[in-house]
């Protein structure tokens, strides 16, 4: 039986805190909280002070925007803690996340450095694994969990439905190549079998996913940490470019809001006041 919200022990509040969540955001988000709880001698929430998140803020190593991650962990279960009335009040309103420079430009490739990433892949899974990403612009997570029950032609192409974040389901259509590539792959399958294997036969687990972007994008000559997100975000700014609806790219994408597509306009913009005044080299 449940214990009454005030004497939940910190596991258990925890635990109801990210019931529903996806997996990485549990594995996460539990690591700050563990590392919350330490930092405070596991006193319960209801007697954490202020003091006590603000110093915990201050041991936060690496950059600003892991930083930021962390910071709205605890807020999120401070917040959850206050609904379920576990504390009085919230102190995590109070707590403010450090600022953060915006990157996202730097992690969008160009169309011709995709393709040199897509060309430098070893072998024909590899090569549909890194096509998907971009011109579905899936995430690792959702890329990892397809089954070929999933996967469904459409014309000379296909549609994939995406069981994303949020528990959200959606579904991106493909065009007749990356289709092709796909349907290659999947020789005796079954329709509960995963459409990208494992070597256990299992799915492919998200850090080989990682291994086999940044691998092809270091034999391309490419600089900086390439991730798979930076092929989504490479598909968002290529397809604004091209034309594509932004409230279109919202739903391929599955974003909650268009607010959050709008990221890619500021990220590449189109025209700046500057280039309507003099230049004089001109």
């Amino acid at each position: 039986m449940l214990n009454s919200p005030t004497t939940l022990s910190n596991t258990e509040l925890v635990d109801l805190w990210l019931h529903g969540k996806s997996a990485n955001t549990v594995d996460g988000y539990r690591r700050y909280a563990e590392r919350f709880f330490r930092h405070i001698g596991n006193k319960p929430l209801s007697e954490c002070t202020l003091m006590d998140i603000q110093m915990w803020s201050i041991t936060l190593g690496g950059s600003n925007n892991s930083k930021r991650v962390a910071v709205g962990a605890i807020k999120s279960l401070f917040s959850f803690a206050k609904q379920l009335g576990v504390i009085s009040s919230n102190l995590g309103i109070l707590v403010k996340p450090p600022t953060a420079k915006n990157r996202l430009a730097e992690r969008i490739l160009t169309e011709s450095e995709v393709q040199q990433v897509i060309n430098n892949t070893t072998n024909g899974r590899d090569r549909a694994i890194i096509r998907l990403l971009y011109f579905a612009g899936l995430r690792v997570s959702e890329l990892c969990g397809l089954k070929w029950r999933d996967l469904k032609a459409r014309g000379d192409g296909g549609q994939i439905t995406v069981f994303g974040k949020g528990d959200k389901t959606r579904t991106v259509l493909v065009g007749k190549s990356i289709w092709r590539e796909i349907q290659e792959l999947k020789g005796n399958s079954r329709k509960d079998d995963p459409v990208f294997v494992s070597a256990k036969g299992g799915h492919l687990c998200r850090s080989m996913i990682f291994h086999i972007v940044k691998n092809a994008a270091k034999r391309s000559g490419l600089e900086g940490n390439v991730s798979p997100h930076w092929l989504r975000h490479s598909h968002a700014s290529h397809s604004l470019d091209r034309g594509a609806p932004i409230h279109l790219l919202q739903k391929t994408l599955g974003h909650s809001s268009v607010a959050i597509t709008e990221m890619y306009l500021h990220a590449r913009p189109t025209d700046s006041s500057g280039l309507y005044l003099p230049d004089d080299d001109e």
